[in-house]
């Protein structure tokens, strides 16, 4: 008999599905990257503000975006920054062994962002909002602040609404 993941790991599990099936949807990539690469702004996070809104019912405040943003600023420092950048540099490179390299950092960059992703999943608990997808879009609000007009953010608002409408 199987033992049952603890309630932490199945948020974590049930985030990370949700970012991955909002970051297959087109344009959804791009449009988190620029958002990144452009603003300064977290890519988990983002996803997280989604996920807490459209899946966890939580309307998120100041103080609990920012107890999340803290729960997770080592690990992204530490870790996710650091092998996001010597990924981004191993691609210039054409030799196969870099490349070979590069796709194996990329694995481990991935495994550091399922972490982060786990941290954030713990910061949540279920709650009661009427109108999730609402909840959601006021999240990324509250986490892009100006950003939130932006092509990118609303290319985002777009495909969770489709996701939404589709599961």
């Amino acid at each position: 008999m199987q033992p049952k993941n603890p309630p932490a790991a199945e948020a974590g599990e049930a985030f990370w599905r949700f970012s991955l099936a909002l970051y297959a949807r087109p344009g959804v990539a791009p449009a988190l990257i620029a958002l990144q690469d452009r603003a300064g702004h977290d890519v988990n996070l983002i996803l997280f503000c989604l996920w807490a809104g459209a899946v966890r019912g939580l309307r998120l405040d100041t103080a609990m975006l920012a107890t999340a943003e803290t729960a997770v600023t080592d690990l992204r420092r530490e870790l996710v920054e650091p092998l996001r950048a010597l990924r981004r540099r191993l691609k210039a490179d054409p030799a196969a062994d870099v490349q070979a390299l590069r796709r194996q950092v990329l694995v481990l960059e991935l495994a550091a962002e399922r972490r982060v992703q786990y941290r954030l999943a713990a910061q949540t608990v279920p709650a009661a909002a009427a109108e999730p997808i609402a909840a959601a879009n006021a999240n990324l609000a509250l986490y892009l602040g100006p950003e939130t007009k932006s092509a990118e953010a609303e290319i985002v608002r777009a495909a969770l609404g489709a996701l939404a409408r589709h599961q």
